[in-house]
């Protein structure tokens, strides 16, 4: 009888462990970043105010750079990072003799992107983007 009961023990612990492993290799993996590389062409609404920007950007893993093209701001250099659907991006730009950062921050969605978009001190607004 003892001996049913430490086999029985057994294969539940071979069990317990069998199920546990994809989980304890899951929480260790990191997902692999999206493919942002290219052109893509915004829609940014600031307080009910559209304007229509585009973003070119070279990806090396998860580190972006490329050139923001706006009518507002003119081209200026991009930086940011994507880590696994979430991306962020940056400008640092000049307006009416003042020195502006824009940071884009959103979620990346195969050729669609969305999020919120920070101007510093001048406000935040939100925006969409799709892949050209």
């Amino acid at each position: 009888m003892r001996t049913i009961i430490s086999a029985i023990s057994a294969v539940c612990l071979l069990l317990l462990l069998a199920l546990s492993a994809p989980v304890v290799a899951a929480e260790g993996r990191q997902d692999k970043p999206a493919d942002v590389a290219g052109t893509w062409a915004i829609t940014l609404d600031i307080g009910g105010n559209t304007v229509t920007p585009s973003v070119t950007l070279q990806q090396d893993g998860e580190t972006l750079t490329g050139t923001y093209h706006s009518q507002v701001l003119g081209e200026q250099k991009v930086t940011g990072t994507i880590k696994g659907n979430a991306i962020t991006f940056s400008i640092t730009a000049s307006l009416e003799g003042n020195t502006v950062k824009v940071t884009y921050t959103g979620t990346v969605d195969k050729t669609t992107m969305k999020g919120t978009v920070s101007l510093g001190e001048l406000g935040e607004g939100t925006f969409t983007a799709k892949k050209q």
